[in-house]
C-alpha cells in the first residue's frame, strides 16, 4: 500500500511539474522569438520536443496518478467501472463533436496533444476527461455521503456536482487554450462566450452526466467503500489543472471565465472536500488551508 501511495504521489508531482514547464513554454519562451534563437542546440531540441509532446506527457502523468489512486482506494472493479465509461463515452462525444458539431459546436484539434484517433481526436483528450472527471466526482460523492438525504439524491447530487465541477474547469481552460500563441484546437464558428459557443458548455456538462451516470450504475453492482480522509490527490489534481487554466487565461487577458470557475468549481469542491473529511461537515478556514496544502 505504501508503495502505491509513493507511486501516485510521484506521478502527481510529475504531472504538476510538467504543467509548470508547459506554462513556461507557452507564456514565456514561445512568444519570445529572440529567446528561442538564443538557446543552444540542446535547448532548441528540448524546446521542440516539449512543444511536440509536452501536453501528452502531463496528461499521461495525470491519468496515471488518478488511475493508481482509484485502484488503491476503490479496487480494480470500481476504478475500471469509472475509467472505461469516462474514456469510452467522452471519446464518442469528441468524435461526434469533431465530425458533426454536436454536442460542443464546430471545432477541430490541431497538433501538440498526441496521436489522433480516427484522424480527429487526440488520444489524450479522453484521458483528461477521465482524470478530471474522476477527481471531481469522487470528492462530490464523498462529500454528499455526509448528508442526511436519500441514497438516490446522493447519487443524483454527485453526478450533478461532478459534471458542474468538470464544466467549470472548462470555463477557464477552453477560451485560453484556443487563443494562445499556438492554439491546440480551433473553433470554426466562434461563439459569444470569449470565442466559445454556449453549447460547448452544455456539451461538457451533458457528457459528464452521461459517463458519471453509467459509472454510478456500475459502482452499485458491488459494495463500495468511499475514501473520506484520503481525498488529497484528487483535490490537488483538480486545483492544479484549474491553476494551469487560470494562469493561461490571465496571460490572454481573459478574466470573467476565471471568476465563474472559482464560484462554480473551486468553491464547491473545497466545500465538498471539507464535508467529506470532517465528521460534522462544518467548514473551517484551517481545514481549507490543509486541503489545499496536501
Amino acid at each position: 500500500m505504501e508503495k502505491l501511495i509513493s507511486i501516485e504521489r510521484n506521478l502527481a508531482i510529475g504531472h504538476i511539474i510538467s504543467m509548470v514547464f508547459g506554462l513556461a513554454g507557452l507564456l514565456v519562451v514561445l512568444p519570445n522569438v529572440d529567446l528561442i534563437n538564443a538557446l543552444p542546440d540542446f535547448g532548441k531540441t528540448a524546446f521542440g520536443w516539449s512543444m511536440a509532446g509536452g501536453g501528452v506527457v502531463y496528461m499521461l502523468l495525470g491519468t496515471s496518478a488518478v488511475a493508481v489512486y482509484a485502484y488503491r482506494t476503490l479496487g480494480l472493479w470500481h476504478s475500471l467501472g469509472f475509467m472505461i465509461p469516462a474514456i469510452g463515452l467522452s471519446l464518442c462525444s469528441e468524435l461526434l463533436g469533431t465530425s458533426t458539431g454536436f454536442p460542443f459546436g464546430h471545432y477541430h484539434y490541431l497538433s501538440g496533444l498526441g496521436y489522433k484517433i480516427a484522424g480527429t481526436v487526440p488520444f489524450t483528450i479522453p484521458l483528461s476527461w477521465f482524470y478530471l472527471g474522476f477527481s471531481a466526482y469522487i470528492i462530490a460523492r464523498a462529500g454528499l455521503e455526509t448528508l442526511a438525504i436519500s441514497q438516490t439524491w446522493k447519487y443524483v447530487g454527485a453526478i450533478g456536482f461532478g459534471s458542474l465541477l468538470l464544466t467549470s474547469w472548462d470555463f477557464v481552460l477552453d477560451p485560453a487554450m484556443s487563443q494562445t500563441t499556438v492554439p491546440f484546437w480551433v473553433w470554426e464558428q466562434p461563439g459569444a462566450f470569449f470565442g466559445m459557443p454556449y453549447e460547448n458548455f452544455a456539451g461538457w456538462f451533458g457528457t459528464g452526466v452521461v459517463f458519471m451516470t453509467v459509472a454510478t450504475l456500475i459502482w452499485r453492482l458491488k459494495p463500495l467503500r468511499l475514501p473520506t480522509t484520503d481525498l488529497g490527490l484528487p483535490l490537488v489534481i483538480y486545483l492544479g489543472n484549474f491553476a494551469f487554466a487560470t494562469i493561461t487565461s490571465l496571460a490572454a487577458g481573459i478574466y470573467v471565465p476565471i471568476l465563474l470557475g472559482l464560484v462554480l468549481g473551486v468553491a464547491p469542491i473545497l466545500i465538498l472536500y471539507q464535508m467529506a473529511t470532517t465528521q460534522s461537515g462544518e467548514i473551517s478556514a484551517e481545514g481549507l488551508v490543509k486541503a489545499v496544502g496536501e
